[in-house]
């Protein structure tokens, strides 16, 4: 468990390789300002290092254009993907100063995000395929949220049931990451980030 917590989010992240593999062919990346907290996951296709080489292309971006939008950053990403395998990816980004919470995602990178105060469960479908050089139709979509909504990015080695009713019987994200990891089977590079909104 890696823990990136601040004042204002409860976040942690797993993340494991494929059985066999020294490295994931997923990435993640968290960075955050006293502003907005941006997290990510890709999901480099296929697995051990080629996957790895298109899935760390993401961090560098993010880490290089913190303030550009969500589109633009995938945009960008997608650019460095020419002549590379490929990557599914999702971003979020908590802005703290209009209380929003926004998802962009190419490919098969899940979003939940439960709101304990009305039991609303909100589940943004993706755009399909996955980040490759080649034209991308991309799609932020943003959300207010409230103190104590729980959220939940995970890459497809994350195989859950219930991933709907795992969020909703969670009370905080260090219950949600544990919840996460008993469900899951191993064996799969597997990435996973949970947050809670303080």
């Amino acid at each position: 468990m890696k823990d990136f917590s601040s004042e204002k989010v409860e976040l942690l992240v797993f993340q494991e390789a494929k059985t066999g593999n020294l490295e994931s062919g997923d990435s993640y990346y968290v960075s955050r300002n006293k502003d907005f907290m941006l997290c990510a996951i890709a999901d480099g296709l296929g697995n051990g290092p080629v996957a790895k080489e298109s899935a760390d292309i993401i961090p560098e971006i993010l880490e290089q254009y913190p303030e550009e939008s969500l589109d633009e950053l995938l945009l960008r990403c997608n650019e460095r993907m020419v002549q590379k395998r490929g990557a599914a990816v999702a971003i979020v980004k908590i802005d703290y100063n209009v209380q929003t919470i926004s998802y962009s995602c190419v490919g098969n990178i899940k979003f939940y995000m439960y709101q304990q105060e009305t039991d609303k469960m909100i589940y943004p479908l993706p755009v399909m395929g996955y980040l490759s050089g080649r034209k991308q139709k991309i799609k932020t979509q943003t959300y207010s949220y409230m103190k104590n909504d729980l959220f939940l990015l995970h890459s497809d080695g994350v195989n859950m049931n219930s991933p709907k009713q795992t969020i909703k019987n969670s009370h905080n994200a260090k219950c949600l990451y544990n919840s996460v990891l008993n469900v899951i089977e191993h064996g799969d590079d597997a990435t996973f980030i949970v947050g809670s909104l303080l």
